[in-house]
């Protein structure tokens, strides 16, 4: 049997740009659209090795536009920028949410140092 929480609510919220969910285990997390975004488990983010990973710039302001259903242990998300291949599973949510705001730092720090920025539009391997 499988230790990782089961969402009890996934929530988009009004202006598209936060994602909430709970999970049975009583936590909860907002998570930001943009994070989810550019942390895409997809192929084309993540690639298909550590060395593919792709930094991706300017997408402070997309939005969250569907969440697909998938199975009985993820989502789909589709973005309003096109992006539509990342499948988000319940154990994924739980980690990114618990790491959500070193994972924004993290994501700040190498645009800088890449000469990218959330505004900017860009995609570099890391």
């Amino acid at each position: 049997m499988s230790s990782t929480p089961r969402p009890t609510e996934l929530r988009v919220s009004a202006d598209q740009r936060q994602l909430s969910i709970a999970f049975d285990n009583g936590e909860r997390f907002d998570i930001p659209a943009e994070l989810l975004r550019v942390h895409s488990p997809s192929a084309e983010v993540q690639g298909h090795s550590a060395g593919e990973r792709k930094l991706v710039g300017g997408k402070r302001g997309v939005k969250i536009s569907q969440l697909v259903p998938t199975g009985n242990y993820a989502v789909r998300i589709v973005f309003d920028d096109g992006h539509d291949s990342g499948i988000f599973t319940w154990s994924y949510f739980n980690e990114i949410g618990h790491g959500a705001n070193e994972r924004m730092a993290n994501y700040e720090q190498l645009l800088r140092e890449n000469g990218m920025s959330r505004d900017n539009a860009g995609t570099k391997p890391h």
